[in-house]
């Protein structure tokens, strides 16, 4: 389709112009295919979300009725020669035939909600009632069962069974389950080997939408977005018939939508989902299933429960459900929702899932997710560089070490004389690398300095762990369920001990530190120039210091989804500035398959008031860079401790507070110097004169956000709110006191993301200074360096393949261009800055869009540091901001601000 073609979006309401414009973008990314990638830029308040999805839905609707057009094509070229009349005979069988599957799929589903409609209408469903309460008693009984039958066999379970290398060989993603329960899983559509054509009349794996987003209340936020809109039948219109009589055909489908998530978030199996950790729990669900396991999990998906799983399935694609729904529907059906969201999966068209699931190759095998030919749609993707790191980032603790081999003495002190050759040997391993780490630690404990990178090679230095084999070791830990045998028997031990003192509190359930330690050593396997690890000293008593790994690149863990999807979209409110995406998770693809748009938004521009005070005093016309005077606003490390230029910040805000009504929230770079500022604004600058902490609280109820301790974060926006909406609104004539609050905050904190001070709530948004990350931290000076060094390999290379292709061509000719450009080494340096310089910048304008959120909404922005001005730093912000910005206004100093602040609000009424 043209680009310039008409378009239906099926957008529920009138789009506005960049509505318009973010959902075209989209559908010609997905349109053209072959690894396309868009990084698209739409304010909060624009209606992203929908316009993702309407986008996203009529592309894969029009597409799905193009490859029904095209197996019509296919049919009649394979029957090349024959007669007219056959040919036209088979295509009418084809179309009549997958004509009737559609339907047949779409009235069952329909039925399902009509079920659900009628349930819901009677208060709820009965199903649990009647199929569950009998199988909960059985559930609860056979455990009691199994913790009467003495202390010998009760203990038995935490005991490694002999291990092996798995019982068949095989790696499909469900981890190391019996043969038994691996063909029931098969035969209900699970597993690696899942046939194309699903049991049941199930159509066939189909094009799908990956969506993801940071948390699950995204996510369901995205799903109730996708109940609006209404989108066509997947299938040709003329294929589509009425459902009989005289009524019309069907003009729309549901849409098919399926969350994911992990068993933590699913697990409906009383006794495993009480460990509470993740990784407890999936080591006590796939011992469940293995076929030595005394006792299964009596929700698993299997012949017996065939016709509910079907039904779970059916009932999944047939209500937009979210992973609360999921959870209820399985509970409800007495059929785990972690295993029978599989079934659906084919069926679905869009499927949602938290950052973790997609961003790990092992988490998408083991959901059957398959990325290839299908799209993949990440929203709040300013932090995904960020999220990547995250989900492949490790850590431990000394004190966890110490725990560690406490427990894993207690286990041996108990079994140790009943393990087998092969256990014996690889637990003794374990506590080699825990003894090994250990002594690592204490080393660095007792060392100058409070944080550093750690040399990898010494970490295993001691008793020999260097020799041992950790790929095989983990594999070990991981199939026989170590981690979760020893930590489940410490607590059984405990227990018992508590319960024969006649202590009455039942002992805390221990912390999963075994499961911490193959976290960790599963990253030291992965060490790669990408990665480093880093030592920190902990404050406390008795001092405690841990070890880091952090992911210096996600380029390779983000390679996976970046060479198979068939289009990827990176969608965000803030995504400015746009380089780094480019350059780390897509470094390789050619800039004709990138596609940027930074959209404006959907306020009139009268509704936004930006501005950069630069000083308090006007700049002189010949002062051409802004910064020879002594009245700048810089709050650069260096310099942001001058009391003289707290004071001028303390004066600008109190009038600020003077023309803002309601709420003004102030961003300040970090917790210190927050704690700074407010400590120089309570002293008194003369005695007997009220300090400008008083000043600033007779104008407005002053809120502040502390980095540990005191009011949570609902708490404090709670409190903030109701001194902004509980009293009236001053009328117009009290000037000298607008009322409302101030709430003084950190760029990057708690409350730069996720919170909307919408209307009264943020009527002013002040940014002070540049939040700069600490560049002589030790995981930022690695980065640096890493950048640096990548970019200086990747310019060598290509000066290399230059100057072989001018010999080639015996190009001899003098090349000025090449001598004018920057050394590679200078190229380098400039890329870490940029990379640097972005990741401040991102975080202030995240912190901006937390004000206007909607198409009414106005509020002002106020940008106190000199920097702002410059052209280098005002090209990072987002392209509605600097639309808005004031021309000029950081030469006109506090006076020309409060003019044009004054006339701002003024035409608002306020």
């Amino acid at each position: 389709m043209s680009e310039n073609a008409a378009i239906d979006f099926h957008h529920p309401y009138q789009p506005y112009d960049v509505q318009l414009e973010f959902m075209r973008t989209v559908y010609n990314v997905l349109e053209k295919g072959n690894g396309q990638v868009g990084i698209l830029e739409s304010p909060t308040g624009t209606g992203k979300s929908l316009s993702l999805i309407c986008a996203a839905l009529t592309w894969l609707r029009n597409q799905k009725r193009c490859r029904y057009e095209a197996s019509f094509d296919t049919t009649a070229s394979g029957m090349a020669g024959e007669p007219q009349w056959m040919v036209e005979a088979a295509l009418r069988r084809k179309r009549e035939e997958l004509a009737r599957r559609w339907e047949e799929r779409e009235r069952a589903l329909d039925r399902v909600r009509m079920r659900e409609k009628e349930l819901e209408a009677r208060g709820g469903s009965s199903r649990e009632s009647q199929r569950g309460a009998n199988k909960r008693v059985r559930v609860d009984e056979e455990g009691k069962r199994s913790r009467s039958k003495g202390e010998v066999d009760e203990e038995r379970e935490f005991l490694v069974d002999d291990w092996g290398a798995g019982e068949d060989g095989t790696d499909d993603g469900l981890g190391p389950l019996s043969k038994e329960t691996r063909a029931l899983l098969e035969k209900v559509g699970l597993g690696g080997s899942r046939r194309k054509e699903e049991v049941d009349g199930e159509v066939e794996d189909e094009i799908k939408i990956y969506y993801t987003s940071r948390t699950h209340s995204q996510l369901t936020q995205f799903i109730s977005e996708l109940r609006r809109p209404a989108f066509p039948p997947s299938i040709p219109a003329d294929m589509v018939s009425s459902k009989g009589g005289d009524e019309e055909k069907p003009a729309t489908e549901a849409v098919k939508q399926l969350p994911l998530s992990s068993r933590q978030k699913l697990c409906i199996n009383p006794s495993v989902a009480r460990l509470g950790s993740l990784s407890a729990i999936n080591d006590r669900c796939t011992e469940l299933q293995q076929s030595k396991a005394k006792e299964k999990c009596p929700f698993m998906p299997n012949a017996e429960n065939l016709k509910q799983t079907h039904e779970f399935r059916d009932t999944a694609l047939a209500t937009l459900p979210d992973i609360e729904d999921l959870h209820r529907i399985g509970k409800e059906l007495q059929v785990c929702p972690y295993y029978a969201s599989r079934t659906a999966i084919p069926g679905a068209e869009v499927i949602t899932l938290p950052y973790p699931l997609l961003l790990q190759k092992s988490a998408r095998d083991a959901l059957g997710i398959k990325l290839e030919g299908n799209v993949v749609v990440i929203d709040e993707a300013h932090n995904i560089m960020d999220a990547v790191a995250n989900v492949h980032a490790a850590e431990i603790r000394l004190s966890e070490l110490r725990r560690a081999r406490q427990m894993l003495g207690v286990y041996v002190k108990w079994f140790g004389k009943r393990l087998k050759g092969e256990n014996r040997v690889m637990v003794a391993q374990v506590g080699k690398v825990i003894e090994s780490l250990s002594e690592c630690l204490n080393g660095l404990l007792g060392a100058k300095g409070d944080q550093g990178i750690v040399d990898s090679s010494i970490l295993l230095k001691a008793r020999g762990a260097d020799q041992i084999n950790l790929y095989q070791l983990i594999k070990y830990i991981q199939e026989s369920k170590l981690a979760y045998k020893v930590e489940s028997y410490v607590s059984h031990a405990e227990e018992q001990e508590s319960s024969s003192s006649g202590t009455v509190d039942k002992p805390a359930r221990p912390t999963p530190v075994l499961h911490t330690l193959v976290s960790f050593m599963t990253a030291l396997t992965n060490l790669s120039i990408e990665g480093r690890i880093f030592h920190e000293k902990l404050a406390g008593t008795p001092p405690d210091i841990k070890l880091s790994y952090l992911l210096l690149s996600p380029t390779h863990a983000f390679s996976s989804i970046a060479l198979a999807a068939r289009a990827i979209i990176l969608a965000g409110g803030t995504m400015s500035p746009f380089e780094d995406y480019k350059m780390h998770l897509f470094p390789t693809l050619p800039p004709d398959r990138i596609t940027t748009l930074s959209c404006g938004h959907v306020i009139p521009s009268s509704n936004l008031f930006a501005w950069t005070l630069a000083s308090t005093k006007p700049i002189p016309p010949d002062n051409n860079n802004a910064t020879a005077t002594v009245d700048s606003f810089e709050f650069s490390f260096q310099k942001r401790s001058d009391r003289s230029m707290i004071r001028q910040l303390g004066l600008v805000l109190l009038n600020i507070c003077s023309v803002v009504p309601d709420g003004v929230v102030v961003f300040f770079p970090s917790y210190g110097y927050l704690d700074e500022v407010v400590t120089a604004w309570q002293t008194a600058d003369t005695p007997g004169q009220p300090a400008l902490w008083d000043r600033l609280g007779a104008k407005k109820a002053l809120f502040r956000e502390t980095k540990s301790g005191g009011s949570t974060s609902e708490e404090l926006l709670q409190q903030y709110s109701a001194a902004i909406l509980s009293p009236p609104p001053p009328p117009p004539s009290q000037r000298s006191n607008r009322g409302g609050a101030v709430l003084l905050s950190v760029v990057g904190g708690r409350l730069s993301e996720g919170i909307n001070f919408s209307d009264r709530l943020g009527r002013c948004v002040v940014v002070v200074g540049l939040p700069y990350p600490n560049i002589h931290s030790p995981d930022w000076k690695a980065r640096l360096e890493y950048i640096e060094s990548t970019v200086m390999s990747r310019l060598q290379q290509q000066e290399e393949q230059e100057q072989h292709q001018n010999n080639n061509n015996n190009n001899n000719s003098d090349d000025n261009d090449a001598q004018a450009q920057a050394s590679p080494q200078q190229q380098a340096k400039q890329a870490a800055r940029e990379f640097y310089e972005n990741a401040c910048m991102r975080a202030v304008n995240q912190s901006i869009g937390r004000a206007i959120r909607h198409r009414a909404d106005y509020a002002a922005v106020v940008l106190v540091d000199r920097r702002f001005g410059t052209e280098r730093i005002r090209g990072k912000l987002p392209g509605w901001i600097t639309a808005g910005m004031v021309e000029g206004g950081e030469r006109k100093g506090l006076q020309g601000l409060m003019g044009g602040l004054s006339l701002f609000f003024k035409g608002k009424g306020a």
